[in-house]
């Protein structure tokens, strides 16, 4: 042994002809990649890093694979953790479906017959997916695809083949539709937007759970919630909201998979919009 260096890659550099000693080393094990943080930004002096600082917490324990959106019109501010992160939607797509329809509707000038008005409250109060299926089926891809394009929500994909819960959707997306559901826009009307905002705030007390956890009293709320189990990532559970008062104005997207049971998914949006709620409140 001479210098630290074996006799074997004496061999090797010579071998080569470098004339250099090259020592074999065996190349460091990589370190795993550090998972995507959690960023904000706001007007409100101080509270970008609170709630940085809490939603971080609020996931620390927690497994499966979790996309966060926040925006508050009052204070300027956003959060964002994993927001252009692909998930199947499950029943979150159904807002989409019911602004795609009104959307058409306007587009030719006319009301939602009964029929539609029934099964637009049932998709969404109920979360009935027969009555999903049947307005999807309706619209066809063409006018859902439309639709989508009209409202800048390219990262989203519809489900092929009738299957509407196996839509891909962002945090991106979603956060772009609920803020056109809650400020006057192009895309679409003041009636229409209300319409849709009315029947998430008419969601029956069992699918109530999610983003609106922990909102303070005096705050309106509208959500609609997704979930389903496939058999890879374990259930999909997500949750979508829209809250007005306490001088706040703001939205929230809280995308999950990888949850081991549906109840799991849900305590771990509970957890993020807890302190989302707390800290707005508190500035």
């Amino acid at each position: 042994m001479t210098s630290g260096i074996s006799r074997r890659a004496r061999v090797l550099a010579a071998a080569v002809g470098t004339g250099v000693l090259v020592p074999l080393v065996a190349a460091a094990t990589p370190a795993a990649a550090a998972p995507p943080a959690v960023t904000c930004t706001s007007a409100k002096a101080g509270l970008a890093a609170k709630l940085k600082k809490d939603i971080t917490a609020a996931l620390a324990t927690r497994k499966g694979t979790v996309a966060v959106g926040l925006y508050d019109r009052s204070t300027n501010t956003t959060c964002t953790l994993r927001a252009s992160s692909a998930y199947d939607s499950a029943s979150v797509v159904k807002v989409t479906v019911l602004a795609t329809l009104l959307w058409d509707a306007k587009k030719t000038n006319r009301y939602l017959t009964d029929r539609e008005n029934t099964l637009a409250k049932a998709m969404i109060t109920k979360s009935d997916n027969a009555a999903t299926s049947t307005l999807w089926k309706q619209l066809g891809m063409t006018k859902i695809k439309n639709f989508l394009k009209a409202a800048g929500m390219t990262q989203t994909k519809p489900g092929a083949n009738g299957y509407w819960g196996l839509t891909q959707i962002t945090v991106t997306d979603e956060q772009k539709l609920l803020k056109l559901l809650t400020a006057k826009n192009a895309v679409l009307s003041d009636n229409s937007r209300s319409y849709i905002v009315k029947l998430m705030g008419q969601v029956v007390s069992s699918q109530r759970w999610g983003t609106p956890y922990g909102v303070p009293s005096g705050v309106s709320v509208a959500v609609k919630n997704g979930w389903l189990q496939r058999s890879t990532n374990g259930w999909r559970v997500h949750s979508v909201g829209a809250f007005k008062g306490g001088g706040h104005d703001y939205v929230m997207t809280v995308l999950s998979h990888g949850n081991s049971t549906m109840n799991y998914g849900i305590a771990t949006i509970q957890a993020v919009a807890k302190v989302i709620h707390k800290d707005l409140a508190a500035s």
